[in-house]
């Protein structure tokens, strides 16, 4: 397992304060890991640990293998960085502001002339690059913010909230361009406390709770800890003893019950079935008019794990 951040005993206080408290961390390559807490949690103060703006108090950070220190430039180009809410003159177009931040990194006009216009395309921009960032929406503010965490080519792109203040609409274009930047072999570390949106887009997460991580995993393993059964409901046109009768043979099927058009399902497993058992129902003859699954999602082992760490500290 080939890690890009690995952190040992990571700590960091402010006076009587520890915001970060003895954080073990490890985020494997080429993975989208959703870095969630409540406010305070110590999120943030990570982050800033991990692209080199913070001095740990005790422990160390390691991206790639390389110890991350505030005084080593070199250590944090292979890491692109957009910090939450971004703020970015306003009288700069959004193309001079990348200009800017390339020449900042040492990227030649050369360079700079080829990859710019690949990221105003890739975040959605095109067209827009020659309009003032002051003219911008939220959301376009947001993508020109992570068009300059990806200017040098990082193998590591560490985003702070992507999504905060964003409407509906600008919620799912964040989420579209970081599953894009996964695809080009990147890894995303993204904190967030929108946990519907890690849900949408994270291989796996780490849940911290007053800078102690409390569960580290694949989103699936994490998502499966309270038990419990999923049970999946279908609605289904003119419902068949056929149709009844081979979903009961399915071997992760505990149990159907029928209501009008809609079958309720009870699964054995946690894990994505509905595209044999939408099969196994087409193939009786049904036809399926619309299919959902209740589980306990991610939220619920948010809560039940940050309430468990209040309860049991003063």
């Amino acid at each position: 397992m080939e890690l890009a951040i690995e952190t040992n005993s990571l700590t960091k206080r402010y006076g009587s304060l520890t915001a970060v408290n003895k954080l073990n961390l490890k985020v494997e390559r080429n993975t989208i890991h959703g870095f969630l807490g409540p406010n305070g949690a110590g999120k943030t103060t990570t982050i800033k640990i991990l692209v080199g703006l913070l001095k740990p108090s005790e422990g160390t950070a390691n991206v790639f293998g390389q110890e991350v220190q505030v005084d080593k430039a070199d250590a944090k180009l292979g890491i692109g960085y957009m910090p939450e809410l971004p703020k970015f003159p306003k009288h700069l177009k959004g193309v001079e502001l990348l200009d800017i931040y390339g020449r900042m990194y040492g990227m030649t006009q050369l360079e700079l002339k080829a990859q710019i216009p690949k990221l105003i395309e890739l975040v959605g921009l095109k067209g827009r690059e020659n309009d003032l960032i002051g003219k911008y929406s939220k959301g376009m503010q947001q993508r020109i913010g992570i068009a300059q965490a990806l200017l040098n080519n990082p193998d590591l792109v560490i985003l702070d909230e992507p999504s905060i203040g964003l409407d509906p609409v600008g919620m799912i274009e964040v989420r579209e361009l970081v599953k894009a930047i996964s695809k080009q072999g990147m890894t995303v570390f993204v904190s967030s406390h929108l946990l519907f949106e890690v849900e949408q887009i994270c291989t796996h997460v780490t849940i911290i709770n007053r800078g102690e991580a409390l569960v580290s995993d694949t989103l699936q393993n994490v998502s499966g800890m309270i038990s419990g059964p999923a049970i999946m409901q279908i609605e289904v046109v003119n419902i068949s003893e056929a149709v009844v009768s081979v979903i009961k043979g399915l071997p992760y099927v505990k149990d159907v019950s029928q209501n009008g058009n809609m079958l309720n399902i009870v699964l054995t497993t946690r894990a994505d079935v509905r595209a044999p058992v939408s099969q196994a129902i087409t193939g009786a003859g049904g036809i399926i008019v619309g299919m959902s699954v209740k589980g306990h999602s991610l939220e619920d082992v948010f809560i039940q794990l940050i309430g468990k760490s209040e309860g049991d500290k003063p």
